[in-house]
């Protein structure tokens, strides 16, 4: 394992942080915890795994706060610092006129990426949407799964913004909620399987994907598959240690549940 030695500002050093579904523009986007997140660690390469911003939600609702200014200033710092950002645009945010203008193209875009790690493995990064046509939802429930989750998403943030006035950690209900519904379990599975399956036919080791906003790290029959979760819901993120071992982050780290790696993960397990 690579040690967490900090740097001077008090960072824990890493390889490689993926980050997806931070939602900025989105006003229940978790972007105080991220930015908390994002003063914790430092890293050789950052990687955007899509729906960074949200256009769509910007195109509904015009919404921008200073920290989620903050959040892109960070990011623009680590890069000016020497770090390498890889941006991998998202269903939320595929019309990159607004970023690329916010950025001034400082970012390195691809559809898809391969990334290698330290221990040499090559892993498939992609955002996740394009599995949405294999993967169809009926437009009755689609529409009652939007009512829903709009509503989850709502009393999530303003119970978090509860517990933080109370010095409590924060607790994603969101997520529980999501995992307490067959159809929704039944679906997040089923990508998962087919996210790995299309990395391992193509001949990668593994894949990294967002999307679904359901963190994970677990190999799935010959590939590993690590999604990098989202800055809404769950506060999570992959980060690969200078061993080339990949390891799964929720916020607070303080929590039972912030760490997993990929190296104590044998073939098929969850």
């Amino acid at each position: 394992m690579a040690s967490g030695n900090p740097t001077g500002t008090g960072r824990r050093k890493a390889r490689t942080l993926f980050l997806s579904d931070i939602h900025l523009g989105f006003k229940h986007a978790r972007v105080r915890e991220l930015n908390e997140f994002l003063r914790r660690f430092e890293a050789e390469q950052i990687v955007l795994v899509g729906d960074i911003v949200d256009a769509l939600s910007l195109a509904r609702r015009a919404f921008w706060s200073a920290e989620h200014t903050e959040v892109v200033r960070t990011l623009l710092a680590r890069q000016r610092a020497g770090t390498r950002l890889i941006y991998i645009p998202g269903n939320h945010d595929a019309s990159l006129a607004m970023l690329a203008q916010m950025l001034r193209g400082q970012l390195e875009v691809h559809r898809e990426w391969v990334h290698r790690t330290a221990r040499g493995e090559r892993l498939l990064v992609l955002h996740g949407d394009q599995f949405d046509s294999v993967l169809p939802v009926p437009a009755w429930l689609a529409r009652l799964g939007d009512v829903l989750y709009t509503g989850t998403i709502l009393v999530n943030h303003r119970l978090n913004d509860l517990r933080r006035a109370l010095g409590r950690p924060y607790w994603s209900l969101a997520e529980r909620v999501k995992l307490s519904i067959g159809t929704s379990l039944r679906y997040i599975e089923h990508f998962e399987r087919l996210a790995a399956e299309h990395a391992h036919e193509k001949g990668y080791d593994g894949v990294v994907c967002g999307h679904i906003h359901r963190a994970n790290l677990r190999r799935i029959g010959g590939a590993l598959y690590g999604n990098s979760g989202d800055w809404v819901e769950s506060c999570t993120a992959l980060l690969e240690n200078d061993d080339g071992e990949l390891e799964l982050l929720r916020w607070p780290l303080t929590q039972p549940t912030a760490l997993r790696s990929a190296a104590a993960l044998a073939p098929g397990a969850a």
